[in-house]
């Protein structure tokens, strides 16, 4: 059945006679595009809102009259409004002006659409029980590779599902027009009798609606459905990328409301053309549009003058205040007057997004508890984040435009790394404010690459943990591929092999743990047999080999642990151990606490390290990730930041503690792997309580990051170590060889030109997993005593003799080093020191053995000087009616503290002078006394 307007059946000759009024959701546009470019628009064409959770979508496939998939709507569609429903996996250009996404199987050209409301069939496309073989209809006018639309002056719904199909009310494009996608406007027939509009002409500068009326101070436009003009300045053509341009008012002609964006998105299709400083006149209809305020529907057109001044740019500083606060800005020209830091680089390649931030951001359970504390951390995050977009609506671009000239495999933009000066335009989609640049954005590899993990010199033993992604060698033979993981095709899984191999290669550990390996076992065709043969080769001897157990496999998922040795540096000692849900220590209900359904199995095993005559336990780890379900174990995420499955890890932290300790009891041991759990996370907890001591931690190494995860940085992977070994790491660092890296550089061909998939690749290290590899330097040497250092002192006056007598029982001393305890030292068995002054100072001797060990004493020395008294000198004027005495007393080493005068007729004075008047004194004594407490006299007789 055909339903449409009554008027509009009487002037569309031939129509079906059950034509009636369009009353309700109808198909307006129906594209079935190349590859995953699927998408369909529904058009409301009454004058109310409808409510979209009432009706689904259902697609039939293959003349089938069971629906194959449907997908639910949800929102609601404003009178006059489209609503694009597409393929998640859809170009750029869909995927800009689609409302919702799924990740259903979309239609192909014999397969029927329904539109259901409530059960009721509203509108179809295509015949149930029926499959046309390829398509319904011909050339463009077909549902196959083809773009067909509705004319809107004949909406006519097919609410008949088995009737023939005619598309006589569609018109045929292109396969992949999408220009019109999302615009659809039903006018309605025209009565010859009703008046006509007279048409409307743009005049440059007459009264037009300025931006920020558009605007408005909320989130969706007091013009939102109505038609307007304006005039302003064109800030940015982005009609290649956006089909649109941004406009913006110019300076003189802005309110003096801040909270009113002064610029505006017009949806052009591509069609206009004016560039920056163009002023133009326009009149179109306001749209919000997934959260966006746009202009679109241009009616009319006109430039007004060229060549304008842009208006200044809004300067915006991270962290905002709130998290609308861009909403004022949408629109317009912005600057950053800050330099800005590279957050993620994720979707670089597939989208063109970078995310920036004025800081790195780590993740809120890295540093911060979980609840409250972390999630304020993310909060903080998100206040401090800016999408920097490349302005394209294209998914996969060929080239990447950052960093320019264009990303590859040799010029690449990291995580970390800086932007300076950045400017744009401030746009909104997909639920996120989006810079859009104007000019060429600067990136500074402020966190540049490294060719090999920096650690500290003086370790003797090097262990790595290294998630290789995956790593599946289909059949081992060359073939069986795909496999249920990693590489598609052999082309890449030789180029995956090529980087996980450079990697190691480069790492150079003695021990490697490994994680995501495929779990195939241990014959020549295995993959973990497949890894090592490769490495050695790199290396050019056989110098590696790994470990394997007595079980055909560990565990049973397709994944799990591993473990290689440099088989001329350490050696097992006895037979690896495997911990599992069957072994597993319980809880106090004598329950589980390691689950291997959701947990890899642990691998562990005992070294010796050669000639060392040391022992080392190894135990790699996997725990279940975040992104899991559990909530059949009653596990499902807290929303405290710790995602899913956060007690299942938890309790293989505390089976993993607990078992170990049964297993190897007081053996010096490292846990290392992907534990899925940040910093200050409970599973790491669990392992901190039980005695082990996390080494970046330990090392007060606070910045540690193995893993980005929406623009967060965090360690997922881990090294911890028990308190016999903790002492003895010398340094531990995650090597930044991939989290940083943009995907895009990895070993896949899928979404990649043929000429991308040479220029993105490249055999080295970088990108060849997702995860970063942890490295632990240790020195783990035969037992040995540490000297004993011991001194004689001879003290004369200032002056200070020493003599070591200090002694090796297993070696010999190569290093005296001596602190006088006032800043000053020297070196050697033997050595004379004078001080400047008295006082008690500290004196140390180091002594340092040929293994390295050293060893302190201290002991005090009085320093004490014999000090000089003062000297009391009197100096006399007689002046007739008075005798005047003056002090010219002074001391050479010290100060004076007090003077005093006593005459011989009983007459005593204080002060540096004295007076005597008349005769009745003949002699005066004068005494002066300094700040150490000694006098000093002199006499005199007049």
């Amino acid at each position: 059945m055909f339903t449409k307007a009554s008027a509009l059946a009487l002037a569309i000759g031939g129509a079906s006679t059950f034509a009636q009024a369009a009353d309700d959701l109808i198909i307006s546009e129906y594209v079935e595009g190349s590859s995953n470019n699927k998408a369909v628009e529904l058009y409301n064409p009454t004058d109310t809102s409808i409510e979209l959770s009432q009706y689904q979508l259902e697609f039939y496939f293959n003349g089938s009259s069971s629906a194959g998939s449907n997908i639910a709507l949800s929102g609601s569609l404003g009178a006059g409004e489209t609503y694009v429903i597409a393929d998640n996996d859809a170009g750029g250009e869909i995927l800009a002006v689609a409302d919702q996404l799924s990740s259903a199987s979309f239609f192909n050209g014999d397969d029927t659409l329904v539109l259901r409301k409530q059960g009721e069939v509203i509108d179809s496309l295509g015949q149930l029980g029926t499959d046309p073989g390829s398509e319904w209809g011909s050339g463009e006018r077909s549902t196959q590779n083809n773009t067909l639309r509705r004319n809107p002056e004949q909406l006519i719904a097919d609410t008949v599902l088995d009737d023939a199909v005619t598309l006589a009310t569609w018109t045929g494009h292109a396969q992949d027009d999408v220009s019109d996608l999302g615009q659809f406007a039903y006018q309605g027939p025209t009565d010859p009798t009703d008046p006509v509009e007279p048409p409307q002409f743009l005049v440059c500068h007459d009264p037009a609606t300025s931006i920020s009326a558009i605007q408005g101070s909320g989130d969706i436009s007091p013009f939102n459905g109505q038609s307007v003009t304006v005039e302003a300045i064109v800030t940015s053509n982005q009609e290649a990328g956006l089909k649109g341009l941004f406009l913006q008012m110019a300076d003189s002609e802005t309110d003096t409301d801040a909270t009113t964006s002064e610029g505006v998105f017009v949806y052009s299709g591509g069609q206009l053309g004016y560039q920056a400083g163009d002023r133009i006149r326009l009149t179109a209809l306001v749209k919000e549009y997934n959260g966006l305020t746009e202009l679109t529907n241009v009616t009319e057109h006109t430039l007004c003058e060229t060549a304008q001044p842009l208006p200044t740019a809004a300067s915006i500083t991270l962290p905002l205040t709130q998290s609308g606060d861009l909403e004022a800005v949408e629109g317009m020209r912005v600057s950053f007057s800050q330099n800005l830091v590279v957050n993620e680089v994720y979707n670089l390649g597939r989208y063109g997004e970078i995310l920036l931030g004025s800081r790195r951001h780590f993740i809120g359970t890295q540093v911060a508890e979980p609840g409250s504390d972390a999630l304020a951390v993310s909060q903080a995050n998100a206040l401090d984040s800016v999408l920097l977009d490349d302005g394209l609506t294209a998914q996969n671009p060929d080239p990447v435009r950052y960093p320019a000239p264009g990303l590859s495999s040799d010029n690449t933009v990291r995580v970390g790394d800086a932007v300076s000066h950045l400017s744009g335009v401030m746009h909104y989609g997909f639920g996120k404010y989006r810079l859009m640049p104007t000019d060429t954005v600067n990136f500074v590899a402020t966190n540049p690459r490294t060719v090999e993990p920096e650690l500290a010199a003086g370790g003797n033993l090097k262990v790595a943990s290294f998630n290789v992604l995956n790593y599946f060698n289909g059949d081992g033979l060359g073939g069986g591929f795909p496999t249920a993981r990693g590489a598609d095709t052999p082309s890449e899984f030789a180029r995956q092999r090529a980087k996980i191999i450079s990697a190691m290669t480069a790492i150079d550990a003695d021990i490697f743990g490994l994680m995501e390996i495929e779990n195939d076992g241990f014959g020549s065709e295995s993959a973990i047999s497949d890894l090592v043969s490769g490495l050695n080769q790199a290396v050019g001897e056989s110098r590696y080999q790994f470990v394997s157990v007595s079980t055909p496999t560990i565990g049973t998922d397709a994944i799990t642990v591993g473990m290689l040795y440099r088989s001329d540096r350490v050696m097992p000692v006895g037979e690896a151990k495997v911990l599992s849900s069957a072994n597993s220590p319980l809880d106090e209900q004598g329950d589980t606490l390691f689950n291997d359904a959701k947990n890899r199995p642990t691998l562990t095993q005992t070294f010796e390290v050669l000639g060392e005559a040391k022992q080392l336990v190894v135990a790699v780890n996997h725990l279940k990730s975040k992104g899991s379900d559990c909530v059949s174990l009653g596990d499902p995420d807290q929303n405290d930041g710790q995602g899913n499955c956060n007690l299942t890890r938890t309790r293989a932290a505390t089976a993993l503690a607990a078992w170990l300790a049964s297993e190897y009891g007081e053996l010096p041991t490292l846990v290392i792997g992907d534990m899925n759990a940040y910093a200050k996370e409970d599973p790491i907890y669990a392992l901190q309580s039980a005695g082990y001591v996390e080494l970046f931690d330990h090392l007060g190494k606070s910045d540690a990051y193995s893993y980005v995860f929406s623009g967060e940085s965090g360690q997922l992977d881990h090294a911890l170590a028990n308190a016999l070994l903790a002492d003895q790491v010398v340094d531990v660092t995650e090597w930044h060889i991939n989290t940083d890296e943009p995907r895009l550089l990895d070993y896949n061909e899928e979404f990649k030109s043929s000429a991308q998939i040479e220029s993105l690749y490249s055999s080295d290290a970088y990108r060849s997993s997702d995860h970063d590899p942890v490295v632990i330097s240790l020195l783990l040497e035969r037992d040995t005593l540490a000297p004993v250092a011991s001194f004689s002192q001879t003290l004369k006056g200032r002056s200070v003799s020493l003599i070591s007598t200090s002694q090796d029982e297993d070696g010999e001393i190569v290093s005296y080093q001596w602190d006088f305890g006032n800043g000053d030292s020297a070196t050697g068995e033997q050595v004379s020191y004078q001080f400047a002054k008295a006082g008690e100072y500290p004196i140390t001797l180091t002594v340092t053995d040929n293994d390295g060990l050293s060893h302190s004493v201290t002991q005090v020395v009085k320093v004490q000087v014999k000090r000089k008294k003062p000297v009391a000198v009197i100096e006399h004027l007689d002046l007739w009616f008075m005798d005047l005495f003056i002090s010219l007393s002074y001391d050479t080493d010290g100060e004076l503290v007090s003077q005093s005068w006593k005459f011989n007729d009983g007459n005593k004075q204080k002060g540096p002078v004295a007076v005597s008047f008349g005769h009745s004194a003949s002699k005066v004594k004068l005494t002066v006394k300094d700040n150490h407490g000694l006098k000093g006299q002199a006499k005199l007789a007049f």
